[in-house]
């Protein structure tokens, strides 16, 4: 990238989009399908019509040294959203957004579910979010395909409507498992943990409604948020909890005009240790003599061994 700019002057598009007079869909900022070997880095993307970054099925992917800019109330215009993709790593990113900063996807309902090609082994480092509407990491909605093996630290949100969520619902069917994230610092957040099995959204009418999906192994570590109006909303789906959620070293201050419920879960199983506020009943306190920490791989992704490296060109 070489510390260039593109500017994708969004606003004819968001105003198009508002007015309800667009008969096509908005274009992403850059796209890059059925790709191996991608290395993105050293921009600074501005005023995206709608995402910014969507690498799908794709592999062996560097996303680093991103700016993105967007209004916060510019419609849908996501930052980095890798979906269905394996080996994946984004670094040193700042993301001001109108959506989610970075949103992990792997196909919607029975297409997704038909295509099967998940996203695995992601690595998210040192990434900076404002998204006041929006989730700093979002899981889903469209996981259809699968989403396993997520990988996150030294993670930053001010100003975001939610530090974690996952985004799910009947008929989505596919998983979210195997989620790891430390080291995380958040700021004036709505929420800083939300979980939901009820996003209601769908492709279309011919969704499979015994398609459930699974989440379970979720883990949350090492975290310190304040000014949040609700430490945790986790809700999973009757006859489908969520399972394995992992949740210990976690220092939330509650804002004072806050709800004063700090937390609700529903359909879900885990533990905690060593959280504050004390979470629901559903997740029970182990206490630091059982559980010293939750899961976080101590070892490398493949995506780790590939360095990043310098382009070049000539005129």
């Amino acid at each position: 990238g070489d510390n260039g700019t593109i500017d994708g002057q969004g606003s004819f598009w968001w105003q198009q989009f508002h007015s309800k007079k667009l008969k096509y869909t908005r274009p992403y900022l850059i796209e890059l399908m059925f790709s191996d070997n991608i290395q993105i880095s050293n921009l600074t993307l501005l005023d995206s019509p709608s995402w910014n970054i969507h690498p799908v099925y794709s592999s062996n992917i560097i996303i680093k040294g991103i700016t993105i800019i967007a209004p916060i109330r510019s419609p849908n215009t996501d930052g980095i959203n890798p979906d269905s993709c394996t080996n994946t790593k984004i670094e040193d990113c700042y993301i001001v957004s109108g959506d989610d900063c970075v949103a992990v996807k792997s196909g919607w309902d029975e297409y997704g579910i038909k295509f099967g090609w998940p996203t695995k082994q992601l690595v998210i480092r040192r990434l900076t979010c404002i998204s006041p509407y929006s989730a700093t990491i979002a899981l889903g909605s469209e996981m259809s395909g699968g989403i396993q093996d997520v990988r996150a630290e030294d993670i930053t949100a001010v100003n975001t409507e939610s530090g974690i969520r996952i985004k799910t619902a009947v008929g989505r069917g596919g998983y979210v498992k195997d989620i790891y994230v430390k080291k995380m610092t958040m700021h004036t957040m709505k929420w800083a943990f939300w979980i939901t099995g009820n996003y209601g959204s769908h492709a279309d009418k011919k969704y499979d409604h015994n398609a459930l999906p699974e989440i379970k192994n979720i883990n949350y570590r090492d975290m310190v948020a304040e000014e949040v109006s609700m430490a945790g909303n986790l809700a999973g789906i009757s006859n489908d909890p969520f399972t394995g959620i992992c949740i210990s070293n976690v220092t939330i201050s509650i804002a004072a005009k806050a709800k004063k419920q700090p937390w609700t879960c529903s359909d879900i199983a885990g533990i905690t240790s060593g959280v504050t506020p004390k979470p629901c009943d559903l997740l029970p306190d182990q206490g630091s003599e059982n559980i010293k920490s939750c899961d976080f791989p101590s070892d490398y992704l493949p995506i780790d061994m590939l360095e990043l490296k310098k382009c070049t060109y000539s005129i």
